[in-house]
């Protein structure tokens, strides 16, 4: 039986964004995945403030962007699991979970270079591919890579997007429109629940 080709694309979606849909899109046709798993975090090991968005409605944001998209897909083991989320252990889940399947670590190309600081890299590098997303004429160095993740990381290109769900965040914070900046299902959410604008505002 065919090994099925699952791509993991990890982040806190606070809120998810256009340039998370383009990323995954691009992920599929470079990495010839079957699908990709969009898989918010419940909390980052990366990130010390608490997203704006509770897990439920960051799971909910996740789900209303890929509706319609059948070979995208909400993994929510580490919503879950709770805590802090840990890739070794959602790697380890996964695999016991799906044996029959290899998964691809999607990561910005800026975050490659930095995985040799990832907790327990070397367990995760036996596990999972790892694709680095750059923008055009962004080089990596693989070769500098350590030799556990050399042969493990391959690199595609991403159509520049100067998107972050940070300014989306500040937007919404300062009143300003994020049409087109998020799929229009998110917007009207956010928009609908008082996401991320001020205190006040929250219903």
């Amino acid at each position: 039986m065919k090994r099925r080709r699952v791509g993991l694309m990890g982040g806190t979606f606070d809120p998810v964004h256009i340039g998370h849909l383009i990323a995954a899109e691009r992920a599929l046709e470079a990495a010839a995945l079957d699908e990709v798993r969009f898989m918010p975090t419940h909390r980052s090991p990366h990130k010390a403030s608490r997203p704006g968005g509770t897990p439920e409605e960051r799971r909910e944001m996740v789900e209303l962007a890929i509706r319609g998209n059948p070979r995208f897909r909400l993994e929510g083991i580490e919503l879950e699991r709770g805590g802090v989320s840990y890739a070794v252990e959602t790697a380890e889940a996964l695999l016991r979970r799906e044996p029959g399947s290899d998964f691809v670590w999607i990561v910005g190309g800026d975050m490659v270079l930095y995985l040799p600081q990832w907790h327990r890299i070397e367990d995760i590098a036996g596990l999972v591919a790892f694709l680095g997303l750059g923008r055009p004429g962004y080089d990596v160095d693989l070769d500098s890579l350590p030799p556990y993740l050399q042969g493990r990381v391959t690199m595609a290109d991403m159509p520049a997007l100067d998107v972050s769900s940070t300014d989306i965040r500040e937007r919404r914070g300062r009143g300003q429109s994020i049409r087109y900046i998020v799929p229009e299902p998110v917007r009207l959410y956010i928009e609908e629940r008082g996401i991320y604008a001020h205190a006040d505002d929250r219903r």
